[in-house]
């Protein structure tokens, strides 16, 4: 098969493609590692892993050991710094992502209390209203106060009115009794006129 090296390919050809993940994915995979390697659990099995490396490449036969005591252990050392290599940026990604958590949570929080300090006032301000309105309204003595005095003044008027009344009584009475005697004194003229008249005609 020829190929034309002097036409150039195709962009779409030329493309790479490149692997995607998840940041999220990658971010929880993360955090359990780094949330495993601060367990006890972790440090039982890694201690009893490094004690049975040392064991066996120390008392195993030469043919099968794989790592040598006489320079220091070098595969184990080498697999120790590629352990804690890789734990320190797990540990530090783990903590970005307990970061945003925890920024995202304080805002939440901050949300939360303003929405609480808002309704806090506001149901103050409808408590001092509603305290407002109960002073202006009547209370109960202040009702009966004034029931009894309306009570005490119409009784009062009441009796100024019997008094009124008797008094009217006792005026008509009088002025029946002036008129009456008006009637006698306006009669014994006549009575003296009637005799004197009498006797001279005698």
């Amino acid at each position: 098969m020829a190929h034309d090296f002097d036409q150039p390919l195709d962009k779409s050809k030329r493309r790479i493609k490149v692997a995607s993940w998840n940041p999220e994915s990658t971010g929880v995979i993360a955090e359990r590692i780094a949330r495993f390697t601060g367990t006890p659990r972790f440090l039982i099995y890694l201690t009893v892993f490094v004690g049975a490396w040392i064991i066996w490449n120390s008392v195993m036969p030469d043919r099968l050991r794989f790592d040598s005591a006489e320079i220091g252990f070098t595969a184990l050392t080498l697999m120790l710094s590629l352990q804690a290599s890789y734990s320190a940026p797990l540990i530090l990604l783990a903590q970005n992502r307990q970061d945003d958590r925890d920024r995202v949570n304080a805002q939440n929080d901050r949300q939360v209390a303003a929405q609480n300090l808002a309704d806090t006032e506001f149901l103050t301000r409808e408590i001092a209203s509603l305290r407002l309105a109960l002073n202006e309204m009547a209370s109960r003595d202040f009702v009966r106060s004034e029931l009894r005095d309306f009570m005490e003044a119409y009784q009062s008027r009441d009796e100024a009115i019997a008094e009124r009344d008797e008094a009217i009584s006792k005026r008509d009475a009088r002025i029946a009794e002036l008129e009456q005697r008006l009637a006698e004194i306006e009669q014994t003229p006549r009575r003296d006129d009637a005799a004197q008249a009498s006797d001279g005609k005698e």
